[in-house]
C-alpha cells in the first residue's frame, strides 16, 4: 500500500495530480489526512481524503511508499508532525520508497535521509535537505527516494513513483495514454 499524507495547506496540483497518475497506473494509493477527513489547499480547493491520521496511526500500516506533497503550510505541518517523520524513517528502515515534491523533500532532509542521496526541490530550500546533493532537476530517484521540484513536476513525479514500484513500461503507458508522452 501507498500512503500520501495530507495536511492542510498543501499544494492542490502536487497532490491531486500525483494521486491521479499513481491510481492510473494500478498503485493502491490512500490519502491521509493530518487535519481530519479533508484536506484544503491555499488556493480554496478542498478534498475528501481516505482516512485520518487518527484512523492511519491507530494501526500501525507499513507502507511500500509515503508520498508527501509540497505547499509551504503542508510541509510545515507535515515537518512538525513527529508520528509522521517516525512513520517515514520506518518505512525507509524497512525498504519502502519515500516521495517528496515541492517544498515537502526538506521534511525528507529533517529526517536524515537525504544524507549521501542526489535529490532535488523548490528553489529556495535547498538548504533544508540536509547531506543531500542538490540536482537541479526536474525530478530525481536515488534508491529509495523520489524527489520533485514543484507543481509543474506533478505528472512526471507520479511516472517516476510508478516507474519503480511497477516498472518502466507501466509508466511509459500511463504517460502516453495521458498524453504526456506524445
Amino acid at each position: 500500500m501507498i500512503y500520501m499524507f495530507c495536511a492542510d495547506g498543501l499544494e492542490e496540483v502536487e497532490a491531486l495530480a500525483t494521486l491521479d497518475v499513481m491510481r492510473r497506473g494500478g498503485l493502491d494509493v490512500k490519502t491521509v489526512g493530518l487535519s481530519g477527513g479533508t484536506a484544503k489547499g491555499p488556493h480554496d480547493i478542498e478534498f475528501k481524503v481516505d482516512m485520518t491520521a487518527d484512523e492511519f496511526f491507530a494501526d500501525g500500516k507499513d507502507a511500500e511508499a509515503v508520498v508527501l506533497p509540497g505547499g509551504l503550510g503542508g510541509t510545515n505541518a507535515l515537518a512538525n508532525s513527529k508520528k509522521v517523520c517516525d512513520y517515514l524513517l520506518k518505512t525507509y528502515e524497512n525498504g519502502g520508497f519515500l516521495c517528496a515534491i515541492c517544498a515537502a523533500p526538506s521534511v525528507l532532509g529533517k529526517t536524515g535521509v537525504l544524507k549521501g542521496k542526489k535529490a532535488t526541490v523548490y528553489p529556495g530550500f535547498e538548504d533544508k535537505l540536509t547531506g543531500a546533493t542538490v540536482t537541479g532537476e526536474k525530478v530525481v530517484r536515488d534508491g529509495k527516494i523520489i524527489t520533485a521540484k514543484g507543481m509543474g513536476c506533478a505528472v512526471e513525479f507520479g511516472l517516476e513513483i510508478i516507474s519503480a514500484l511497477k516498472g518502466k513500461s507501466t509508466a511509459d503507458k500511463v504517460g502516453k495514454s495521458i498524453m504526456f508522452y506524445l
